[in-house]
């Protein structure tokens, strides 16, 4: 009489051990990508609050180095007053730094990174020691925009004087996306 014997043969294993190892790799092929992109949400919020926290600073200075402050008596660009910044004058003053800085082109080229993005106090956001905007860049671009077709109206000859300035923000994440932000400022 003969006992039935019970399990796999060889070749039924190694056919199972090719199935399953084509199964793995598909399976992770298809998932590791979506592991790198968990991470793209934080990182635009974390880009929107570097933005966000930059246009709320800039916001509250005045329009122009020859204006007063927002609501002032004096606006650059008027009949009595002295003409606004000329394109190519935008950008701080040579002794100027971030924390005294008073009208919104001193932004215009401010480039910051890592552990360099701090607010307009020099504190950084840190968690356990660390920046929680390592591997984020911010660069701020101040431009003369009176038509408001978004490009710089000056010709390239760095007099144009205007009336409308555009200031973007630009945050590169950690994934090198870039996210962009832009607000105008009235001569008001």
């Amino acid at each position: 009489m003969r006992v039935k014997q019970y399990g796999f043969t060889l070749i039924e294993m190694i056919a199972g051990m090719v199935v399953f190892g084509i199964v793995a790799t598909i399976v992770s092929t298809l998932l590791l990508p979506l592991s790198k992109q968990s991470f793209d949400p934080l990182w635009q919020t974390r880009a929107a609050e570097i933005s966000q926290s930059l246009i709320n600073e800039i916001s509250a200075k005045a329009f122009d180095e020859n204006s007063d402050v927002i609501g002032g008596a004096v606006r650059c660009n008027e009949t009595s007053a002295p003409a606004c910044t000329t394109a190519g004058g935008l950008g701080p003053d040579p002794s100027e730094t971030r924390a005294s800085f008073d009208d919104v082109d001193d932004y215009h080229g401010l480039a910051l990174s890592g552990s360099g993005i701090v607010d307009a106090m020099g504190n950084a956001p840190l968690v356990n020691g660390e920046s929680i905007y390592k591997g984020f860049s911010a660069a701020v671009s101040v431009i003369y925009d009176d038509n408001l077709d978004g490009t710089d109206d000056d010709p390239g000859t760095g007099l144009y004087v205007g009336n409308t300035k555009l200031i973007t923000i630009t945050v590169t994440t950690p994934s090198t996306d870039e996210i962009k932000i832009s607000i105008l400022r009235g001569n008001f």
